[in-house]
């Protein structure tokens, strides 16, 4: 076990009421983000609580000498090798993806009453019916998520690196993103080469052993394009469109949802979809992909420019996942909402934007706020220095809101 763990406190504190519950454990999030620190982390609270070593069985499935524990029989042998008594056990399983039918061999250890299992995964695969089936639904699923801003300040400090001035901190974090490791590495170069070695993982080791890809190029294509548009409201049919006018190649539509689905699976993007506020139900046309980390960006592409527009939307829409919750686009009249933000009946209302010291920026921002007539808070970010008080709408530097680790404060409408 490494010397030092840095302790993601946001998962911890969601994941330590279940600690011996017998509800399985399941932590998910894109490869690399961190899953396997906060299983060390998990460990070290638990021997910290008077838990015995011996009652702690940890695997790493993506680690030299357990490689070849590729099948359901193996995994329960290896289980079974490190269990010595009938006390308690704490069962942590990493990438337990890696083993085809692990599902009967876990759910049969939390019947038998006396184990508390853990496991991770890097894809979407463990929340597929299968486990939802075979699981029988005793699981909660804890989403982690590279790191957020706060984070990566406070990971910073933590590997005893200089913090200097917050702007430039955030900028750097906008162009290299929050993958933990990325951290170690002080050149850009070498930040983007270990992002970009982390995404050729994801698509050999949780795409390719997946669903097998008749036509690698193209389907890198997709993924090139979608990464590259981020943030920006598209569809299938405009997808479609450009890929024959502008590379001129054909792609049928269910091949390239497909492609798609596996880019989510994988978790390196996010699907943000269109919110009617009217009849409360999501739409089907013009959604958001966001990317899982804003390194995936940069490190695929030699323009280190930052498009603010984009890259400050999707440091806010990860944040308020990792937050749970709910986010979507919208239309108020013809004009379009960043993001409608709900948890439970409660929501929010989201402009995003660099700045507001141009007063025809300001009107334009504003002008939404004005079409909407329920009382759920509205709020404007950005990077001004300076906040302004109008209309009602709560204005707040992203910085400083991120900086902080801050939740919204939703309220209800009829409030």
């Amino acid at each position: 076990m490494p010397g030092k763990v840095y302790h993601r406190k946001h998962y911890l504190d969601k994941i330590r009421p279940f600690y011996r519950s017998d509800m399985i454990k399941v932590i998910t999030g894109i490869r690399r983000c961190g899953k396997s620190f906060l299983m060390l982390s998990i460990i070290e609270e638990l021997k910290e609580s008077k838990v015995a070593a011996k009652d702690i069985i940890y695997l790493n499935l993506d680690k030299r000498g357990y490689r070849g524990i590729r099948t359901p029989e193996r995994l329960e042998a290896e289980i079974d090798s490190n269990i010595k008594d009938h006390d308690f056990k704490y069962l942590l399983i990493d990438e337990i993806q890696n083993v085809e039918g692990f599902e009967e061999v876990i759910n049969g250890f939390r019947e038998e009453g006396n184990c508390s299992v853990f496991i991770t995964g890097s894809n979407s695969y463990l929340l597929s019916g299968e486990l939802i089936t075979k699981l029988t639904g005793r699981f909660i699923e804890i989403n982690m998520f590279t790191l957020s801003f706060a984070e990566y300040l406070e990971m910073k400090a933590f590997l005893g690196k200089e913090v200097v001035d917050i702007n430039q901190e955030f900028n750097d974090y906008l162009r290299f993103g929050g993958f933990p490791k990325s951290l170690e590495f002080d050149e850009p170069q070498a930040k983007a080469t270990y992002v970009e070695n982390v995404v050729q993982q994801i698509f050999e080791k949780d795409i390719k052993a997946r669903r097998k890809i008749r036509n690698r190029d193209i389907f890198a294509r997709v993924m090139t394009y979608i990464i590259n548009n981020f943030g920006a409201p598209t569809n299938l049919s405009n997808i479609i469109d450009h890929f024959k006018n502008v590379e001129r190649v054909h792609i049928k539509r269910e091949t390239l949802a497909a492609y798609i689905q596996l880019l989510e699976n994988a978790k390196i993007i996010y699907k943000c979809t269109r919110f009617d506020m009217k009849s409360r139900k999501s739409l089907r046309s013009e959604e958001k992909y966001y990317l899982a980390d804003l390194g995936i960006y940069f490190a695929r592409n030699t323009d280190t420019r930052i498009n603010f527009g984009p890259a400050l939307e999707n440091a806010l829409y990860m944040q308020l996942k990792s937050m749970d919750y709910s986010v979507s686009v919208s239309r108020i009249g013809k004009l379009e909402c960043d993001f409608v933000v709900r948890k439970q009946d409660d929501y929010s209302y989201i402009q995003v934007c660099m700045t507001i010291a141009d007063k025809h920026i300001e009107e334009r921002e504003y002008r939404l706020f004005t079409l909407i007539r329920d009382s759920y808070p509205k709020y404007l970010f950005t990077l001004d220095p300076l906040i302004q008080k109008r209309e009602g709408v709560i204005h707040l530097n992203l910085i400083s809101f991120l900086e902080g680790d801050n939740e919204l404060p939703l309220r209800n409408g009829n409030g």
